[in-house]
């Protein structure tokens, strides 16, 4: 294939990285570790690229023959290689989508091409204002046991990306200014590549595992990073492109950053009340730390003198109240009343959190009693300066503050609280038995149940017992409740706002939330207040989100919450609340019962018959309902571009409300890189505003209704006679994968399974997807479809038809027309170009009876060639990737430095398993899932 010169920059960033790490570990290591890994790459990539059958045997009685610490050498050198590459291929992106913008080509998924449509469509920028102010869009950032990014590493690459960014900057500098034959632009490509050198070799001495597992509070830091360097300071710039682009329309703050981490104890035992403060408290600092800094060099900027500028009255004041008594600043108001809100600022983090500023002009004093009197501090100078000519300061840094305190607040990041519905049930069961109101609520029907809980919910008084002993995870849970009603008092109301219910399978589950939050005070009044009088009536402060897992609750979603506002009260009760309703739909336990086709399908159906369902309330309420979705890394959990997903949502889903998950390696490739990081989240509000305004998707015709049913049927039919019946393959997957070594891996503080077992249905879908990924067979996301495709082919035909034709006829259709249907074919098959039979080959070997491997394997393989030939059939690419360039070259660029830690894994898990174990070998296989995921990127 013959490269194309839009790549030459990609490969010389690959060569210039490859080629330092290589003098690194030739000068570290010594010639002989260099020429090692040159051996195994040239034998891995003849392995690839010809089936090279010597190749193969040579590299196997190669890498059988590497001692402990030579495999750990060579391992270390394609993980940091595969960190490298993917730093290079950032660089590769944001370079294109440069050219691309600067040739009038605006990219699909940004906010200019977004409100181009808009425009065309005859959308007057005042309703797109309008629509904003009433949205909401937020990612939420969660922890899962795939997290394998340590922050020390993170910190690094993010100065090898800034390095990258320089060396760009000095070449178009050269061809701007035609300095080509001047000896500064060598000397400072010299000393460009003498920093990448350092910090290359910083990361050769970097350690990539940790010796302990992974706390929440480690979690909470590594996510913390992500607001330093791209949160803080790209959403303010977001906001700013979508005022330009509306001109003098506002833009309300309707787009807000979520948190899972330290509020999310479903599974993980390690997550309490303390962890959850302790979460909002460093929330708090990295916010205000970063308001700190920004009013420092404010000052610094606001220099003018009040005899050569005027200021408002209000300005005036709030300098006059400032304690800055300095003789130098007396005639500068801007800077007295900074250094006024900087000592309040100080003082407010002293008290929230306990620390202290990096800068005293005077002691910190008179605290913020909460972000919005910070606010109105800012709004005071925005205004002096707008009536004095002063609009180009506020631009600079000024505007891009109050945006950040508008967005952030001095919580950071919206914290939900997340528990299983069992485990509330416990809590309930226990407080009504030592209350004697119920001695075993546990046992009763749902009915019962239902009629129990609404009446406790109507009467004032609280359950427990004064003097009573409760078991540890009752004081657990309710200390919960309790943190979250002392937090949103101490951090303002948008800290923590949701509470999900995972496994949500009756009403009584969201009932039983309910009752909680009213025991320690957060829902306040009777569901039915006797006196009718105008203002009672129950208040909850949190939003109440079940979540909908399993095929079964998918399906069962719309009829649970019908019931649930068919109670006296609980519309009224949702409506003072605020009228908002979140449904979170699960696509990790969907697909790993169910298979990819199926999971979606359900989910798709769920969202409509739940979107009828809110027209009705709407219609008598006014409840807005909002969707959650719990997508994941990888595409068997709901992963792909978030931009085709968001489009490809049944009609009338979005309606400018959304909230989604980010999880796994998907937030580092995402958001560590800033610029890419800012890409991302323009992508989540212009697949927003289109979805909303343009309702590009039409409702799907019957028929393809009822051909999505019939696939799906036989869909999971076919993934749950594989993953369920067919006896062993149970054994397959924990042979041929190294789930048992991503379990002792220390790379998430949750626990891989739910249970103490080896059942599929006890693992949890994380390393399930995970595990898949790290053998390349990335099962979840395509198994199934190819059985499926093949049947409705081959069904009866009517008379004088030919049923194949048409049926085919009505699948191609179906991808022209249904964005879902195109979505996910779309997805399976960027799967499909990530998978590797003959790698997964090399993996199934680990599987000791060779019966038992073959027969299993062989129906994989079976599958993955039905697959690909439906996804031929049915979109007319005969290539993977066909449509989508950027990953075809990444691959392409990529992978082949991928495979040598496949065959070093294969061969470290083969030894491990036969009992040869030490420390050196379980490092080398940690190193090696660390790279692999790093190179694959979406499988977390």
């Amino acid at each position: 294939m013959k490269r194309s010169d839009k790549d030459q920059p990609l490969i010389d960033d690959i060569r210039l990285l490859g080629r330092i790490l290589g003098d690194v570990i030739r000068e570290q290591e010594g010639v002989e570790a260099y020429e090692l890994v040159e051996q195994v790459r040239k034998l891995s990539v003849a392995f690839r690229r010809d089936a090279d059958q010597d190749a193969d045997r040579a590299l196997k009685k190669l890498l059988k023959s590497l001692s402990g610490d030579q495999t750990v050498s060579v391992i270390r050198a394609f993980t940091y290689f595969s960190h490298l590459a993917n730093l290079a291929e950032d660089r590769h992106h944001i370079r294109r989508r440069a050219v691309h913008e600067r040739a009038g080509d605006t990219q699909e998924g940004s906010i200019e091409v977004a409100l181009a449509r808009l425009r065309w469509a005859g959308i007057a920028p005042k309703t797109i204002s309008q629509t904003l102010a009433q949205s909401y869009v937020s990612p939420v950032l969660t922890a899962h046991p795939t997290e394998v990014q340590r922050k020390s590493i993170l910190d690094a690459e993010r100065d090898i990306a800034q390095l990258l960014t320089a060396r760009d900057d000095i070449k178009v500098r050269a061809q701007l200014y035609n300095t080509s034959k001047d000896a500064l632009t060598p000397r400072e490509l010299a000393a460009n590549e003498a920093l990448l050198r350092a910090r290359v070799m910083q990361l050769w001495h970097t350690r990539l595992l940790r010796f302990s597992k992974l706390t929440v509070a480690d979690e909470i830091e590594n996510a913390l990073s992500y607001y330093e360097a791209t949160f803080l300071r790209e959403i303010p710039k977001l906001y700013a492109d979508l005022e330009r682009e509306l001109g003098n329309h506002p833009v309300a703050s309707f787009f807000r950053m979520g948190q899972w981490i330290g509020g999310d104890r479903d599974g993980n035992p390690n997550v309490s009340a303390a962890t959850l403060e302790y979460a909002l408290k460093r929330q708090a600092e990295v916010a205000l730390r970063h308001y700190l800094t920004e009013v420092h060099y404010l000052g610094g900027e606001l220099s003018m003198s009040a005899r050569l500028v005027g200021v408002t009255p209000e300005m005036q004041a709030l300098a006059n109240s400032s304690p800055d008594s300095n003789e130098h600043r007396l005639d500068e108001p801007y800077r007295r009343a900074l250094t006024g809100i900087y000592a309040r600022l100080a003082a407010s983090l002293r008290e929230l959190t306990g620390g202290e500023a990096a800068r005293h002009a005077v002691a910190p004093q008179n605290a913020y009693v909460n972000a919005a009197a910070f606010l109105a501090d800012l709004r005071v100078i925005e205004a002096s300066l707008r009536a004095h000519h002063g609009e180009s300061l506020v631009n600079g840094r000024l505007h891009p503050l109050i945006r950040a305190v508008e967005v952030f607040g001095f919580h950071l990041a919206t914290v939900d609280l997340r528990q299983s519905s069992d485990k509330h049930e416990e809590v309930v069961a226990e407080l009504l038995a030592t209350a004697r109101i119920e001695p075993d609520y546990s046992r009763l029907e749902e009915a019962a149940k239902r009629a129990l809980l609404v009446k406790l919910l109507n009467d004032a008084r609280p359950l427990r017992v004064m003097g009573a002993q409760y078991s540890a995870h009752t004081q657990g849970e309710l200390a919960i409740f309790e943190a979250a009603r002392r937090l949103r008092e101490r951090y303002g109301h948008e800290a923590i706002r949701h509470y999900i219910i995972s496994h949500t399978e009756t009403v009584s589950d969201l009932l039983e939330v309910q009752l909680l939050q009213k025991e320690v005070g957060l829902l306040r009044g009777l569901l039915q207040d006797p006196s009718g009088e105008p203002g009672t009536g129950a208040v909850s402060d949190l939003i109440v989100v079940p979540l909908f897992e399993t095929i079964d609750d998918l399906r069962n979603a719309a009829p649970i919450m019908r019931e649930f506002y068919a109670l006296p009260g609980m519309a009224e009760l949702v409506q003072r609340s605020g009228a908002e309703q979140d449904i979170m739909l699960g696509y990790s336990d969907s697909n790993k019962d169910g298979g990819i086709f199926t999971s979606n399908w359900e989910l798709y159906r769920a969202e409509i018959a739940l979107v009828d369902l809110f027209e009705e309330l709407s219609g008598s309420h006014g409840i807005q309902l909002r969707m959650f979705h719990g997508r994941g890394g990888t595409v068997g959990r709901g992963g792909g571009p978030s931009y085709q997903a968001i489009l490809a949502q049944p009609p009338g889903t979005v309606r400018g409300q959304i909230r989604l998950t980010e999880q796994g390696e998907v937030i580092g490739s995402k958001y560590a890189n800033p610029e890419i990081g800012r890409r991302n989240l323009e992508t989540l509000v212009a697949a927003t505003l289109e979805a909303t305004l343009l309702q590009p998707t039409k409702p799907a015709t019957k028929a393809f209704h009822q051909a999505a049913a019939e696939l799906s049927q036989a869909s999971m039919g076919a993934y749950r006679a594989l993953v369920y019946e067919t006896p062993g393959f149970t054994d397959y997957f924990f042979g041929s994968t190294p789930i048992r070594e991503i379990a002792e891996l220390n790379i998430g503080s949750r626990p891989a399974s739910r249970k103490a077992s080896q059942r599929i249905e006890d693992l949890r879908a994380i390393p399930w997807g995970f595990s898949w990924g790290q053998c390349r067979l990335t099962l979840p996301g395509w198994y199934g479809f190819g059985s499926a495709v093949e049947g409705f082919l081959a069904r009866p035909a009517p008379a004088g038809k030919d049923g194949r034709k048409e049926a085919l006829a009505l699948l191609q259709k179906m991808y022209r027309q249904w964005p879902f249907f195109r979505t996910l074919l779309s997805n399976m098959d960027m799967v499909l170009a990530k998978s590797d039979l003959a790698l997964a080959s090399r993996y199934a070997e680990l599987v000791s009876d060779s019966r038992l491997r073959k027969k299993i394997f062989a129906a994989i393989e079976s599958e993955w060639h039905r697959t690909a030939e439906a996804l031929t059939l049915i979109t007319g690419d005969k290539q993977r990737l066909a449509h989508n360039e950027a990953l075809a070259r990444s691959i392409r660029h990529r992978f082949p430095y991928i495979d040598p830690l496949h065959h070093l894994q294969v061969e470290l898990v083969r030894r491990y398993r036969a009992g040869g174990g030490d420390e050196r070998v379980q490092t080398g296989i940690h190193i090696s899932i660390n790279g692999i995921a790093a190179g694959l990127r979406n499988t977390g």
